[in-house]
């Protein structure tokens, strides 16, 4: 086995401080199991985040992807939503082991990511097609899919951790941002499945113009809140507020969501993702700038200050 990717190994210990190196050790042994559980020989991997990924082929000469991940809640979320997608929108899931925290997945091809079109209009446009096909109604009985307020609890932990602010994040901008989040939640008026990370690296080409999604975290809410992700990605240095606007409009004109509860969806989300970036001294400047931009097209929206509406008792 080559030796790992640097920053996937950093990635990996600093998501799973308790697991990640132990995890880590075992890799070779799970990478061996794969090719015998499955009969088929792993490859060399892709670029690697806090999963190991890696095309595969069977004895046949069938090609698949493996996806090894740590066990636990996160990869029985994500097991959970390939089983309800069905495969309507998202890569089609071939085989599991729970035990061993292990996917065996259909390999899309050419696999291109949304990411490489250049137009970002049109992969806009691409992004609002899979939503549409990926987004169903809320199930009636899940296991293990949390829901939005599931992010709402996890955002009360960090405000409670941190009441002098958060990086570059004020403790104003901090309760704002909670304020809103938990006001979003309780007028929720209609749930559905949602991907649950769903961004530029998560859509693929798999030919003849159709795009597929991969790596569902899973979450249960509204679809409003699912685009944010995608909104506060690839984004340019210069005029990112237009991009983010743009991809707005784009958006609104697709899929049946609401204009007001997208941009103030946008601004909370990226008080989240901003603090969810915070390591040390280093935090991710994209999601930072994009409270800015959130809060000024909820202000330009609604005619007044956040904190007028939002903090007014």
């Amino acid at each position: 086995m080559e030796k790992l990717q640097e920053l996937f190994v950093k990635s990996v210990n600093h998501y799973f401080p308790d697991e990640g190196e132990a995890w880590l050790s075992k890799l070779p042994d799970l990478i061996y199991y794969c090719e015998q559980k499955w009969s088929i020989t792993v490859k060399k991997p892709y670029s690697l985040s806090i999963n190991y990924v890696a095309p595969a082929v069977t004895r046949m000469g069938e090609e698949l992807v493996v996806k090894i991940c740590i066990p636990g809640e996160g990869f029985m979320n994500e097991l959970e939503a390939l089983q309800l997608f069905e495969g309507k929108g998202m890569v089609q899931l071939v085989d599991w082991d729970e035990d061993y925290g292990l996917f065996l997945l259909e390999k899309i091809n050419p696999g291109t990511y949304l990411a490489d079109v250049l137009e970002d209009e049109e992969a806009c446009e691409i992004a609002a097609d899979v939503i549409n096909k990926l987004h169903k109604e809320r199930p009636k009985q899940t296991r293990f899919i949390p829901t939005v307020i599931s992010r709402e609890q996890n955002f009360k932990r960090i405000v409670e951790k941190n009441p002098n602010g958060l990086g570059p994040i004020s403790r104003d901008e901090l309760s704002l941002a909670l304020t809103i989040f938990t006001y979003l939640n309780k007028t929720t008026k209609k749930q559905y499945l949602l991907h649950g990370d769903f961004h530029h690296y998560n859509v693929l080409e798999s030919g003849e113009g159709n795009w597929i999604a991969i790596d569902p975290k899973g979450l249960i809410g509204e679809r409003e809140y699912d685009l944010i992700q995608y909104m506060l990605n690839k984004l340019p240095e210069q005029g990112a507020y237009d991009v983010i606007r743009k991809r707005t409009e784009i958006f609104m004109s697709k899929l049946d969501i609401s204009y007001e509860r997208l941009l103030l969806w946008g601004y909370s989300h990226a008080v989240l993702a901003t603090s969810w970036s915070v390591d040390g001294e280093n935090y991710d400047e994209r999601f930072l700038n994009g409270i800015s931009i959130f809060k000024s097209l909820c202000e330009s929206s609604a005619g007044a200050k956040l904190e007028e509406v939002y903090l007014n008792d």
